[in-house]
């Protein structure tokens, strides 16, 4: 079962916030959730599906043609990946957790470089099992996402993949592609049915095993935004920003060597703003609370600029003082929304954030 925001006040605290009878708690949080279930989250992951099976055709059309303009045409499918997944990924619950899903489409951080050392020893002695995509989803998660791909692609001995001194290279690279279609596409569909984790969560009740009442199901939401923040600011963007540019570590960054650090922080937040457009969870607050979603809407609008423009290698973003003023601005903006979701927003429903799901509590 899911870890939960505590609630505060009692199972029907949510309905007192917002004036709803306690009858109708059950069903309002199902119109949000089915909001949010179809105007973002399957929409997304099909999304993903789809990019993830253009970075597989793509890249088996430069394995079977290598050239320069093949491998720049594939990075640039690998940039639509990065997009789609850093959209999506802000959801850390429901089939994406099933069968390692989320470690396998991206470990990290790899604080002891162990993924890299399984990629490059891949790499170094030509393992047949790690460039079928079958045999390379029973190996390390470190081997099978989204970071053993980068570095294939970008990482030492890439520009390999332009010629036919390496077809190795180019097999593995397909392999990863093949494997993040193939989990991508079983969450999109397990997101999809009628009967899967979708109705648990849109139809909460007594006799559901996971969300009992109206109050957990919006818990849930609300706790996307507040564990997704946490994700981007204090795991992501504190991994590589230092309090002084001599602290910075840019080769601690996610996808630095594609030079996506900014712009997965910048889809991050898009994401965010997606799902919180689309849940419309906003109608549900009082009138004289609007200016609570009017200002997370405008901040998660800003801080997704603030990504996008660092967009680029990490080291030069870092150099120079305007761009880094940017991933400043960034880690404010992702605190004040940390504030308007965790203590305005919830406040409202009735909700304290009484824990984290990323501190393994």
């Amino acid at each position: 079962m899911p870890k939960r925001l505590a609630l505060a006040g009692g199972v029907f605290a949510i309905l007192m916030a917002c004036g709803w009878p306690a009858a109708a708690t059950a069903a309002d949080a199902s119109v949000i959730v089915r909001q949010a279930i179809d105007g973002f989250v399957r929409p997304a992951y099909a999304t993903l599906a789809e990019k993830a099976g253009e970075a597989k055709t793509g890249i088996e059309a430069l394995c079977a043609a290598p050239s320069q303009e093949a491998l720049d045409a594939v990075r640039k499918e690998f940039a639509g990946l990065i997009d789609a997944w850093s959209s999506v990924e802000i959801i850390r619950f429901g089939p994406i957790t099933e069968d390692n899903r989320l470690e396998r489409m991206l470990y990290w951080p790899d604080r002891k470089s162990i993924g890299l050392k399984q990629v490059q020893a891949a790499l170094a002695r030509k393992d047949q099992t790690a460039a079928d995509s079958k045999t390379l989803a029973g190996k390390s998660v470190a081997m099978q996402g989204l970071g053993a791909l980068e570095f294939v692609l970008y990482g030492t001995g890439a520009e390999a993949l332009a010629g036919k001194d390496d077809p190795y290279r180019c097999a593995y690279a397909a392999a990863i592609a093949g494997n993040i279609k193939t989990i991508s596409g079983a969450v999109a569909e397990a997101w999809a049915k009628p009967d899967g984790f979708a109705a648990l969560w849109a139809n909460p009740g007594p006799d559901n095993p996971v969300y009992r009442n109206g109050a957990e199901a919006i818990t849930e939401l609300v706790g996307v935004f507040i564990n997704g923040l946490e994700l981007v600011r204090d795991q992501r963007l504190k991994s590589f920003l230092g309090a002084a540019p001599d602290a910075d570590k840019p080769k601690s960054a996610v996808f630095w060597r594609s030079g996506l650090t900014g712009a997965a922080l910048g889809a991050n937040l898009d994401g965010m703003d997606g799902l919180f457009q689309a849940s419309h969870i906003a109608d549900a607050l009082n009138p004289d609370s609007r200016w609570i979603a009017e200002s997370i809407h405008i901040q998660l609008a800003n801080g997704a600029a603030d990504g996008r423009a660092a967009s680029g290698p990490i080291d030069e973003v870092l150099a120079h003082p305007a761009r880094r003023a940017k991933l400043d601005h960034f880690a404010l903006v992702t605190s004040s929304l940390s504030t308007l979701f965790g203590v305005r927003l919830s406040g409202e429903f009735g909700l304290s954030a009484g824990f984290s799901s990323l501190d393994g509590d």
